[in-house]
């Protein structure tokens, strides 16, 4: 690992050859991976991944390179290129000092991976895996619908530290861990999927906070609740969406279009609108990076900023946007704490952390029995969306429809269809019952670990893909 001069003498390089704001982002992380189907352990990986990013500024121009050539001659020289390529004029530099400053951690750890033997993350994985084949009685006809239960256990140790020409010096840890089981049912030749996938930023102690025989039986519940069902029926109706991973909507459709990375370049549909009324009164939105171990948390971003709760929309109306340090420049705006990226090969931008709506006053059954006829997605699956517009497609895992203020019976099939921008104002009634759940989001920076969550929420009118009878 680089010497506090060493990296003072390549940033100084990165300013004498033209640029007027430098950046070296340090990184090393451990990671494993093990893979289980039927309760036979089918794959082990693991790995580690080392290397420095360095990035220049002049104006709002940006040079990024990367090397896991970690000696000083190779960082003095990629210093020296990345100078030309911003095409910025040589200029004499004075020496100046990284300060170094400590923040206390947000992800805490009990138990450290590297303290835990393999057998211990082997029985948790069997776990999930009975939990999911024993959900339905042995020799039941529900038992003889399960296929293949998939298991997965994930940790990842990652550390890094920044230092950038402002004088700043920092570091961070970041351990992660997380139990993913799929379960497929299948029968008549039809099959559906259910899962079920916890995380959280800490380290084996999670597995104590959970049961992960529960993970299992999750996902079991889901798959064989949907094979009987019957087809959604497809138009436009009001649409329940469950708490929890119902947030991907908010995250995808809308929280993308509230960063940086699109707002910058005006391709979001929400540029210019801070102050402006963007949703229903009861709306009310955050991406909070400081929740103690939660998977989306750190302690600093990913160009060393602190970070820190951003209130996106409140009671309606639009409060800000999530900005990195680049676009900070193009904006005239100060830097959120959202530079996130997937690693050192990667130059960070703006993105979500832990993403989420706020809690209301309704209570989920009041909305249900509020509702005449429509849908209720109570687990929500993958879908796409473009940020420029807004609109989005999302699978529904788990649907039911509801008829006359009662849920009647399960639907598979449904796709939600809409805009972004319109869902939120088309908010009408929103749940007390707040709870978040973990994903993994894409962008120009890689694959980041992030929350989402939200209470139960009505969307008044919205487009249902199913099957018209």
């Amino acid at each position: 690992m680089l010497q506090k001069q060493e990296m003072e003498e390549v940033l100084s390089i990165l300013l004498e050859a033209g640029g007027d704001f430098g950046e070296l982002f340090f990184e090393d992380t451990r990671s494993a991976e093990m893979s289980m189907i039927d309760g036979k352990l089918e794959k082990v990986n693991s790995g580690r991944i080392c290397g420095i990013g360095l990035r220049a500024f002049l104006n709002t121009n940006a040079v990024y390179a990367y090397t896991n050539d970690l000696s000083i001659e190779n960082l003095k020289g990629t210093a020296r290129r990345i100078g030309k390529a911003l095409k910025g004029l040589p200029k004499p530099q004075e020496p100046f000092i990284l300060n170094e400053k400590h923040y206390e951690t947000k992800l805490p750890v009990l138990l450290p991976f590297e303290i835990i033997e393999k057998r211990e993350k082997k029985h948790v994985m069997q776990m999930a895996n009975e939990g999911a084949r024993t959900y339905a009685p042995s020799g039941s006809a529900l038992a003889d619908l399960i296929g293949q239960i998939e298991v997965s256990y994930l940790e990842k140790d990652q550390y890094v530290r920044i230092a950038n020409t402002d004088g700043m010096l920092t570091e961070d840890r970041r351990r992660r861990t997380r139990l993913t089981t799929r379960v497929i049912a299948a029968e008549n030749g039809q099959k559906e999927t259910g899962s079920s996938s916890p995380g959280y930023g800490t380290g084996f102690e999670f597995y104590n906070l959970i049961d992960p025989r529960e993970v299992g039986q999750e996902a079991a519940r889901i798959a064989l609740r949907m094979i009987r069902a019957d087809y959604a029926p497809a138009g436009m109706m009001p649409v329940v969406i469950g708490n929890g991973f119902g947030g991907v909507i908010f995250h995808e459709a809308c929280g993308h279009s509230l960063e940086a990375t699109s707002v910058a370049k005006g391709a979001s549909v929400f540029c210019g609108k801070v102050g402006q009324k963007i949703a229903n009164d009861c709306v009310n939105a955050v991406d909070d990076g400081t929740i103690p171990n939660a998977w989306g948390t750190s302690t600093v971003d990913d160009e060393g900023t602190p970070t820190q709760r951003n209130q996106l929309i409140e009671n309606g109306i639009l409060k800000g946007y999530l900005v990195d340090r680049l676009n900070a420049r193009k904006m005239g705006a100060n830097p959120t704490g959202s530079g996130r990226r997937e690693n050192y090969t990667y130059a960070p931008t703006s993105r979500m952390s832990n993403t989420f709506l706020m809690p209301g006053q309704s209570i989920p059954e009041e909305i249900i029995a509020n509702t005449e006829r429509g849908l209720y997605a109570k687990t929500m699956g993958g879908g796409s969306v473009q940020p420029t517009t807004g609109e989005f497609n999302f699978a529904v895992l788990e649907g039911y429809l509801i008829e006359k203020g009662r849920v009647v019976k399960p639907v598979r099939g449904a796709t939600l269809i809409g805009k972004g921008h319109e869902v939120l104002e088309k908010i009408d009634m929103i749940g007390n019952d707040l709870t978040r759940s973990q994903g993994m989001c894409g962008s120009i920076s890689g694959s980041i670990p992030a929350d989402v969550g939200q209470p139960t929420i009505r969307v008044s009118e919205l487009l249902v893909g199913g099957r018209n009878t």
